[in-house]
């Protein structure tokens, strides 16, 4: 069974097909173009049909306008139809840049800034933007080569994967080279309602004056406060500004760590005799092999490798009623940064050897100071080494990193007195401390790990004897 079908074409013309003939009506066209292909497809038996429409934009012509649109319909049977559209407005011009998957625990941020304006020329994966989350800084790049024509979103809202934040015109075309302002113009530039000459002749108000006698006289010294007010400074001289999306995260964690691990810390000293002779003896022909520097860093990792195999309870962690053992060794190296404090982990740190270590220290603390780093550079790790003393920190207590259970802090190396072999002799001595979670590793572990460590940096030949 069939049907006709009959509508209404663009220009307001109607039109029909009855057995596969149309029938049009003529009428005047309208200063509109519009460019459209229908393509339908039938059951097996039955031709496809296009249909176009055109209408010239000469005013007053005349136009055949053929039908709009054409229906077959037939019982138990199914009819697909594919539609394209061809529009003159330019809109194809346009694409959208939109915030990227951010990481698998990362729903939103917050857009932090703005790396260009809008007129501003921008080429394929070029950033626009950043977007700050509570843990690293994503760049928004921009999607194609064009020039930016607005932007959609401002810098402060939070922001989640998918979402529009600017628009980007590839050929250029209807872009506003001047950055818009939401500041309002200011009273004191509007013009003023009188003509020039009108202004010119308006009486000035007049002033009161009076004689010297008849003035009060006025103290230009500021008034006495009393002795019990405070005094505060002005608040003109305070700045307010709202704490980043990595700072709060911090925050959170370190409190955390404060309130559900029970920390307690044991240290220690390290003679860094033996390491430092060691570098200085091999730096240039380690640079020379391997194309970076010998740190004392990588010897610190080593050791905590060493460490961590001899007591594995300081590489375990809590969870619910269980004890989680692992059985590899990730390394984190906290890192700080301008825009705060990031742990990239050293995957698989008891396969490599001093040059890869040091490599990869190199590689991610690059990245964290850029900040490039990805959440899956950061995600993990096992235990934590924290160097404070890079900044001359001469003893501290370092914090756990959450979930894991232990971190050792390094401190600055300095001079002192020690007796070696009933002689007073300078030694270059290092302050090292383990803070540990008490409700998982006893004192007894804690103090071994410790000691461990101070074995194998004091005499790095254990590493090779495994002793």
């Amino acid at each position: 069974m069939f049907s006709v079908v009959r509508r209404k074409a663009a220009s307001g013309a109607s039109s029909a097909l009855i057995f596969g003939k149309s029938v049009h009506k003529i009428r005047p066209a309208v200063s509109t173009r519009v460019f459209s292909e229908e393509i339908m497809h039938y059951p097996r038996g039955f031709k496809h049909a296009r249909t176009f429409y055109h209408l010239p934009p000469a005013e007053g012509s005349m136009s055949m306008s053929p039908i709009r649109e054409v229906g077959y319909l037939q019982h138990d049977a199914n009819m697909q139809i594919w539609s394209r559209s061809f529009c003159s407005s330019g809109e194809g011009d346009l694409v959208e840049a939109v915030v990227p998957h951010m990481g698998e625990s990362i729903t939103d941020g917050t857009l932090a800034a703005f790396l260009k304006k809008p007129g501003d020329r921008v080429e394929v994966d070029e950033p626009i933007a950043q977007v700050e989350t509570d843990k690293v800084t994503i760049d928004v790049n921009s999607p194609e080569a064009g020039v930016i024509q607005k932007f959609i979103a401002k810098e402060g809202d939070t922001v989640e994967p998918g979402t529009k934040i600017a628009v980007i015109s590839k050929s250029g075309e209807g872009v506003t080279h001047v950055a818009p302002s939401d500041e309002k113009p200011s009273e004191k530039a509007a013009p003023s309602p009188l003509p020039p000459a009108e202004e010119k002749e308006k009486p000035k108000p007049k002033v009161e004056t009076a004689s010297m006698a008849e003035k009060p006289k006025e103290s230009s010294l500021p008034p006495k406060s009393s002795a019990t007010e405070p005094q505060l400074p002005p608040k003109e001289k305070e700045r307010r500004v709202p704490m980043t999306r990595l700072r709060k995260r911090v925050a959170a964690r370190l409190k955390d760590s404060q309130n559900t691990f029970a920390l307690l810390t044991t240290f220690n000293e390290v003679d860094m005799t033996n390491l430092m002779k060691l570098r200085s003896d091999y730096k240039d022909a380690f640079v020379e092999k391997h194309g970076v520097k010998l740190g004392l860093m990588s010897g610190f990792v080593k050791a905590a490798v060493s460490a961590l195999q001899n007591q594995p309870i300081v590489n375990a962690v809590i969870d619910g009623d269980d004890i989680i053992y692992r059985d590899y060794v990730d390394i984190s190296i906290a890192v700080g940064t301008p825009k705060g404090l990031v742990v990239p982990v050293l995957r698989n740190a008891g396969s490599m050897n001093f040059a890869e270590v040091e490599k990869e220290i190199n590689t991610l603390a690059k990245k964290a100071t850029d900040g490039t780093i990805s959440i899956d550079e950061m995600a993990g790790g096992t235990f934590t080494i924290s160097n404070g003393g890079v900044y001359g920190s001469l003893l501290s207590t370092p914090i756990i990193n959450p979930p894991q259970s232990a971190i050792l802090g390094m401190h600055s190396i300095v001079n002192r007195p020690m007796v070696v072999g009933g002689n007073i002799v300078p030694r270059p001595m290092m302050f090292i401390a383990l803070t540990y979670d008490h409700r998982l590793i006893d004192g007894r572990e804690a103090v071994f790990f410790l000691r461990r460590i101070k074995d194998v940096v004091e005499d790095p030949r254990r590493l090779l004897l495994d002793i």
